[in-house]
C-alpha cells in the first residue's frame, strides 16, 4: 500500500535536515517505524539477532551506510544510543540519523543537545478519513481563520471511532478480530513491555487495576492516590504505593499515558492555578476496552463515583480523542498543549495552546450537537481576564457547522486539522 502522509512528516521535513539525529517516541504500534522508513536510505533493525550481534561486535556497524540511517528499535543495542551521540559531537550536520524505539531509561545518557525526541501519537481525527477537514489549527493559533462549512459526522461515528482507535493496524479490524486485538495490546504491555524496562511484575492483575483505575480517571486531574484506591484486583486489596510508582513512571516511558500538563501562567490572577495534570490514555480505545465497553455500550454508560468521576464517560472519551488530535495538530505548529484549572476549581478550560510568543488560544470541548450559553462560560472569563494575549476562544463540539458567535468560533471536531 502506498504510504499515507501524517502529520508528523510536516515536521519531519521542516526538522530533519537540520537536525542530526532524530527518535520518533510513541507507544507500541503507532507507525513511527513506517514513517521512518519513507526517509531512510539504511535500515538497521535491533528486532533482528544478526543486526543486534554486528552492533554488540562493532558499535560503529550501526552508523555505517548511505544517511539518513534508521535504527530502529534501537533500545534492544542500547550501545548504539552512546555511539551516535559520540559521533553527533564530532558532526552536528543535519539528517544522519532516525531512531525508533522507546525513550532511553535512566540509565542511558538523555542525548540532550544531539539527539532530539518528537513525540508521535495515534492517528489524528483528520489522519483517519473519516471526513475532509475544513478548519485550520494553524490559522486559528495565527487568528486568521475564516469559519464555514458542515459535516454529517454525528454521534455514531464519534463513538465508532473512540472505540477503532489510532493504531494503523488496528484500523482494518471489526468485531471479535478487533476487540481481540486490543486486549492483545494490552497484554503485551502488562506482560512484556513493562519487563522490557526493567520492571518485574509479581502481580500482573494489580498492574491491570491500576490501568483500569486510570483509564476511569481519563480526562479528570484525579489524584494519584485516588486512582490508586480504586485500583481493586477482585481480592479488595489496592497495589501499595511503592509497586505504583514504579507502573507509572515505565507506562509514561512507553506513552502508554499521555498526560495534559498543567498551564501555569505567571499572571497573579492565576496565583491559584492547579499543578495537577489531566489524565488521558494514548488512545481512548485503550481506555475503553479497559472498562469493557465498546462501540455500543459507550453511548448509554455513564462512571458516576462523587467528585472525581462526575462527567458521562461518553463526553470524556470524546475529549480523549478530540485532545489526541488537538495535541498532534497543535505539535506541527510548534505549539504547546495544556490544560488550566483553578485549584479550588472554579474556573477550569480543557486546552490552552501557548504559542511561543506567550499567546494562547483557548479551547473547551463539548459531546452535544448545540452548543448552549453555559458551556461557553468559561471561554467568557477567560477572555475577559487575558485580553489580548488570547488569539481566539473555541468550541469543539460534536454537531454540524462551524461557525462564529459572539466572540466564539464554534468547529465540529470532524472538522478540525492542521
Amino acid at each position: 500500500m502506498a504510504y499515507k502522509r501524517r502529520v508528523i512528516d510536516t515536521l519531519l521535513d521542516d526538522l530533519l535536515p537540520q537536525l542530526p539525529a532524530i527518535l520518533l517516541d510513541g507507544p507500541k504500534a503507532v507507525g513511527k517505524t513506517t514513517t521512518a522508513v519513507q526517509r531512510a536510505k539504511t535500515i538497521k533493525r535491533f528486532d533482528r539477532p544478526e543486526d543486534r550481534l554486528l552492533a554488540d561486535a562493532n558499535p560503529h556497524w550501526a552508523l555505517q551506510g548511505e544517511r539518513p540511517v534508521l535504527l530502529d528499535e534501537w533500545q534492544r543495542s542500547p550501545n548504539v544510543w552512546d555511539t551516535v551521540k559520540a559521533a553527533v559531537d564530532s558532526d552536528f550536520s543535519g539528517g544522519q540519523y532516525l531512531f525508533t524505539g522507546s525513550m532511553p531509561n535512566t540509565e542511558t545518557h538523555s542525548g540532550a543537545g544531539r539527539i532530539t525526541s518528537i513525540r508521535m501519537r495515534p492517528m489524528s481525527f483528520a489522519e483517519r478519513d473519516v471526513a475532509e477537514p475544513t478548519v485550520s489549527l494553524a490559522k486559528l493559533l495565527d487568528g486568521t481563520e475564516y469559519l464555514q462549512g458542515e459535516t454529517s459526522v454525528g454521534l455514531d461515528l464519534y463513538c465508532q471511532e473512540m472505540m477503532q482507535s489510532g493504531f494503523p493496524a488496528l484500523r482494518t479490524l471489526k468485531g471479535n478480530a478487533h476487540r481481540t486485538a486490543l486486549d492483545g495490546y494490552l497484554e503485551r504491555v502488562i506482560d512484556a513491555d513493562i519487563k522490557e524496562m526493567g520492571l518485574s511484575i509479581r502481580k500482573p492483575a494489580s498492574l491491570r487495576a491500576w490501568m483500569t483505575a486510570y483509564a476511569a480517571a481519563t480526562g479528570t486531574t484525579a489524584s494519584w492516590e485516588t486512582i490508586r484506591d480504586a485500583a481493586n484486583t477482585g481480592s479488595g486489596e489496592q497495589p501499595a504505593k511503592t509497586t505504583v510508582i514504579p507502573f507509572r513512571d515505565a507506562l509514561t516511558r512507553l506513552r502508554f499515558l499521555d498526560e495534559l500538563e498543567p498551564w501555569t501562567p505567571s499572571r497573579n490572577q492565576f496565583a491559584r492555578a492547579s499543578q495537577s495534570s489531566k489524565h488521558y490514555l494514548a488512545d481512548p480505545a485503550l481506555a475503553l476496552r479497559l472498562l469493557n465497553f465498546d462501540s455500543q455500550t459507550i453511548q448509554t454508560a455513564s462512571q458516576s463515583g462523587g467528585a472525581v468521576y462526575d462527567s458521562p464517560l461518553l463526553g470524556r472519551m470524546f475529549e480523549a480523542l478530540a485532545v489526541q488530535s488537538i495535541q498532534t495538530y497543535a505539535q506541527a505548529c510548534y505549539a504547546k498543549a495544556m490544560h488550566f484549572r483553578e485549584s479550588n476549581g472554579r474556573h477550569e478550560v480543557d486546552m490552552i495552546l501557548e504559542k511561543e510568543d506567550g499567546r494562547v488560544l483557548a479551547i473547551e470541548i463539548k459531546l452535544t450537537s448545540a452548543v448552549e450559553p453555559k458551556d461557553v462560560k468559561q471561554l467568557k472569563w477567560l477572555q475577559s481576564e487575558l485580553g489580548d494575549q488570547l488569539i481566539d476562544a473555541v468550541v469543539i463540539y460534536s454537531g454540524r457547522f462551524a461557525y462564529r458567535a459572539n466572540g466564539i468560533a464554534y468547529v465540529p471536531l470532524a472538522m478540525l486539522g492542521p
